[in-house]
């Protein structure tokens, strides 16, 4: 079922690239984006992460944390984090269980076969824990900018 505005976001604990616990309930009374992307170091993955990057001083200066969510362990988005200098947590979520509350798992396309796995997906959660945004299907290229239009940073 897909998330609705205004409902409140799931709450989670995952592992970070590090092996420290997250808790989105801990990021309360903040702003929260999360991206769900499919594999670590695979090219549309690093561009749209490296987009995060790039992007990351306004999207903080105006309140936000960014996060990263994907299957891979915690020792592989280590990897990630250092070899493309991404300055924000990559969390750890290898039983999809997060990304299903949120509506990053699931049927899609891909190369013309019908499969299961990550849906390209962004959610920006406000101060209160509740969906601003629900963004699925996104494409890696450009969906950063396009974010950044629509939360007006």
């Amino acid at each position: 079922m897909p998330l609705q505005t205004g409902s409140p976001a799931p709450d989670f604990t995952l592992p970070d690239q590090d092996g420290r616990d997250v808790r989105l309930s801990d990021l309360r009374g903040g702003r929260v984006i999360l991206f769900f992307y499919p594999a670590a170091m695979t090219p549309g993955c690093t561009t749209e992460a490296c987009d995060f990057r790039d992007s990351l001083a306004p999207l903080q200066a105006a309140g936000y944390t960014v996060l990263g969510i994907s299957r891979d362990a915690p020792a592989k988005q280590r990897e990630f984090r250092e070899r493309d200098g991404l300055t924000y947590d990559l969390l750890s979520d290898p039983d999809h269980a997060v990304h299903l509350a949120y509506g990053a798992w699931g049927e899609k396309m891909n190369y013309g076969k019908k499969i299961e796995g990550v849906i390209r997906s962004t959610v920006v959660i406000d101060e209160d824990g509740a969906i601003a945004h629900a963004l699925t299907n996104v494409k890696a290229t450009g969906h950063v900018a396009r974010l950044r239009r629509l939360l007006e940073v």
